[in-house]
């Protein structure tokens, strides 16, 4: 079994953020992180690497753009048991990442406010954070994908007794990203019918 050895963490949702990455600090686990989230880090005095560090790529277009880059998904997406996989990474340079933690922007408390506009109620349609939770949880036989902060002690524990998490840890974390993912676009989706069905208010 291979041991966790990289980390991938970008919440909205920051509690109990600094004790989680001061414990995988502690383990050896290097940390790549975005914008606010690595900020937060990097106050607790834990090293954390930009992902546009490790990427080459900076962060564009207001932050649409940080993480959807083969680097991050190839990282998280490669099969380590399976040879073609591992050429590949390494003939591009690509490093595994094998654990992510990753909330989504609050869309349903963005579009609560009576003053939503439909600029920001797009604006706060995550993108980046959706597709890393979907990668992770395909690839849970590899990667360990954390939604929840209330899951960061039994992965902690796991990984302190043998370097890793269980296979049925990371199938169970697996099937809340889909959950949480199906959610999110139901809300997302039935908000934009609202506005479609509202019409002229949304489009002045």
């Amino acid at each position: 079994m291979n041991k966790i050895e990289r980390a991938l963490i970008s919440l909205t949702d920051k509690s109990g953020i600094e004790e989680f990455a001061q414990e995988l600090e502690n383990l050896g686990i290097e940390i790549l992180s975005t914008g606010g989230t690595a900020a937060k880090i990097r106050e607790a005095g834990i090293d954390v690497m930009d992902v546009s560090e490790f990427t080459g790529f900076p962060e564009m277009l207001d932050g649409r753009v940080k993480t959807l880059h083969p680097k991050v998904h190839g990282g998280i997406l490669n099969q380590r048991a399976n040879k073609d996989h591992q050429e590949q990474c390494a003939e591009h340079g690509l490093e595994n990442i094998d654990l992510i933690a990753v909330n989504l922007y609050a869309f349903e408390k963005t579009v609560a406010d009576p003053n939503c506009t439909l600029g920001d109620a797009i604006e706060n349609i995550d993108i980046g954070g959706p597709t890393m939770l979907r990668a992770s949880a395909k690839n849970f036989q590899d990667v360990t994908v954390i939604v929840d902060p209330a899951d960061y002690p039994q992965v902690l524990k796991e990984i302190k007794e043998t370097g890793n998490t269980t296979l049925k840890t990371r199938f169970r974390l697996a099937a809340k990203v889909f959950k949480l993912t199906s959610v999110y676009d139901t809300s997302i989706s039935a908000w934009l019918e609202k506005v479609d069905v509202a019409g002229n208010d949304y489009f002045k």
